[in-house]
């Protein structure tokens, strides 16, 4: 079996930091969202893997990934000039897939249980396709599904009255049928062509589509309040772990991971915290739900559930629910509250009162 991930999205959602570096490549627990994905794949046995990428993005992804040997993977880079929707993404990764099965992941979703039950259950029946699908208490913002007996029979993007409270998650197992339902259909009223659209058109001619519910977490990771929160799940499942060097004038509870180089001194760390390789952290209270990337220098700053990139320098400011972006700086020069920032790469902010 195969598998195709999709990052070909621009993360409008994520601006002003996805100008500079694609959603799927932004750090949470200090591993990129994709490496998240590639290691649920290789847990389900999958090794050969598609992603779909922009135009704009495919160097980003190939720079950082590469062959996907490092992974254990073997990649494989599609790019979709012209998006037009999930079926379209998924339609142009036909000749990658050919005649396989495939699993197919939408590159900003994170499942805490994975997606071996779903592959599990294709592979033990004879589905043309296996649907991951999540209670949730805002249907209207998902593909929905309508289940009777043990299959699904309908499915409806968005609808304004769902016809379940099931939403369709961002993992689906198909098999090549799935190539000939997107070809006879149209674009919706989105002007998209709904990869939901092509699932029912699978259900429609006869087709046995299952369904599976996940267990665990689920996050959709295309927006700055669901990325930190994923970090903050991610980080809860860490081990201490001190490569670094903290000083005995610092205090430390629960667990922290320390990077090799990273020198910690005068602050408090609240855990769980991970904190990168090069890291100078001095006079601060970090945590907790915090991940720091490499080579940033943090000063006599109070921070929690925020995530900083590699290079960022933070001096004297309060933060909470924060995402700095690589090589930013921020300061302050007066008295100044707690602050929220969203900021994207190589930013200066100085914060003060009003």
């Amino acid at each position: 079996m195969k598998g195709v991930v999709l990052c070909a999205g621009e993360g409008t959602r994520m601006r002003p930091l996805t100008y500079s570096l694609p959603k799927h490549l932004i750090p949470i627990a200090n591993r990129p969202v994709i490496e998240h994905i590639l290691d649920t794949l290789t847990h389900a046995g999958i090794t050969d893997i598609g992603i779909v990428v922009g135009p704009n993005t495919q160097r980003s992804f190939q720079d950082a990934l590469g062959d996907g040997s490092q992974f254990g993977v073997r990649l494989t880079y599609v790019v979709q000039e012209d998006p037009r929707g999930l079926a379209h993404a998924v339609a142009c990764a036909h000749g990658f897939v050919g005649d396989d099965p495939f699993l197919l992941y939408l590159g900003d979703n994170l499942l805490e249980a994975g997606v071996t039950g779903p592959v599990e259950r294709f592979v033990k029946t004879e589905a043309d396709a296996v649907i991951t699908l999540y209670p949730v208490p805002d249907p209207s913002r998902f593909g929905v599904a309508e289940i009777a007996g043990d299959k699904i029979v309908r499915l409806v993007e968005k609808p304004a009255t769902p016809v379940s409270n099931l939403a369709v998650v961002g993992a689906y197992v198909f098999s090549p049928e799935i190539f000939s339902a997107i070809a006879h259909i149209r674009p919706s009223a989105r002007g998209e062509l709904e990869i939901t659209d092509a699932i029912q058109r699978l259900i429609d001619d006869g087709r046995l589509v299952l369904p599976y519910r996940i267990s665990g977490w689920w996050r959709d990771v295309g927006r700055p309040p669901e990325l930190l929160a994923a970090n903050a799940q991610l980080l809860a499942d860490i081990a201490t772990k001190i490569d670094g060097t903290i000083a005995r004038d610092c205090a430390v509870t629960g667990d922290v991971v320390v990077g090799p180089r990273s020198r910690i001194r005068n602050s408090t760390l609240i855990g769980p915290v991970m904190i990168g390789n090069g890291v100078t952290c001095s006079d601060s209270k970090i945590g907790p739900n915090v991940s720091i990337g490499d080579d940033a220098i943090i000063t006599g700053t109070r921070m929690r559930a925020s995530i900083v990139l590699a290079g960022a320098e933070i001096t004297g400011v309060t933060l909470t629910d924060s995402l700095i972006g690589r090589g930013t700086i921020v300061s302050k020069s007066v008295s100044q509250q707690a602050t929220s920032l969203l900021l994207g790469d190589h930013c200066r902010v100085e914060l003060g009162s009003d």
